[in-house]
């Protein structure tokens, strides 16, 4: 049977950084796929985790400094795909990769990438998981042991991959994102990588040379010990979901745990930051 979705369209003046301040609220909400356009964007939930008093802490809608309207309705799952189709554009990342949909054609970068997003939070437009694909092209992963947390498309796990991992675990605690992360595996021919639905709690006895978590602020201070415990010495974390002023609040939980600030980069207030062990 089909999924039944809540789709609010919001209208967002100024759109920066309004929209990227209301999407992360959002998925704190339980909001799981989003849409941008000119205007704003548009998000989607699952009616089941849906209530009427979903948007009663979204901060920004109570903020002076934007002004927000906006419009509900439930669609079925079935209707995603249009959806993305008509917003889902390729990205090229510093002239080595592309990220593209089935539909795009080949442009012989010298890593493609072929993911068909559905509800997955992952196709590499939002700046988090650009600059996480910036971070496993500068990087070496040649027979490294990799887990890419949080997975949702699996689109890090697939570059990691592409870049020489040989053994990779991909993690996502949403069942939407385990099934596609499974599909675009398998278009992107991957070999090496296992998909889990789950969370944390799946790491208890795993040991990884690199850790990838792309997810949020709360959920990876939540589970950084867990990350800890699963590091080989001498291993390699790569964080983002965070925005600028949260990147005090992250290292200091790293180092607390021994990981070791290497470096960060920043777009439109994103951050994505390695640390070493």
């Amino acid at each position: 049977m089909s999924q039944i979705y809540i789709e609010y369209n919001f209208k967002i003046s100024p759109l920066q950084p309004g929209i990227e301040i209301l999407i992360a609220e959002l998925g704190y909400a339980g909001f799981e796929s989003f849409v941008e356009n000119e205007e704003g964007v548009t998000a989607y939930i699952q009616k089941d985790e849906w209530n009427k008093d979903i948007l009663d802490h979204i901060n920004i809608l109570k903020s002076d400094e934007f002004k927000i309207e906006f419009t509900t309705s439930e669609i079925a799952q079935v209707n995603w795909n249009s959806e993305w189709e008509k917003n889902f554009d390729p990205i090229e990342v510093d002239g080595k990769c592309t990220v593209r949909a089935p539909f795009h054609p080949n442009k012989n970068f010298e890593y493609e990438i072929v993911i068909e997003p559905k509800m997955s939070f992952g196709t590499g437009h939002h700046e988090t998981t650009f600059m996480m694909l910036q971070f496993i092209l500068e990087n070496d992963f040649e027979d490294k042991t990799v887990l890419d947390m949080g997975c949702g498309t699996a689109v890090l796990a697939i570059l990691a991959e592409m870049r020489g991992a040989t053994n990779l675990d991909a993690i996502d605690i949403d069942e939407w994102c385990y099934e596609n992360s499974i599909e675009n595996i398998e278009r992107n021919n991957c070999k090496n990588i296992s998909v889990f639905l789950g969370d944390a709690s799946l790491l208890s006895g795993k040991k990884y040379d690199v850790i990838i978590a792309n997810i949020n602020r709360n959920i990876l201070l939540n589970d950084m010990e867990s990350y800890r415990k699963c590091m080989r010495e001498g291993g390699v974390l790569y964080l983002s979901g965070f925005y600028v002023k949260d990147l005090p609040i992250i290292t200091d939980a790293c180092n607390n745990l021994g990981f070791n600030f290497v470096e960060n980069k920043e777009k439109n207030q994103w951050v994505a930051a390695k640390f070493v062990i």
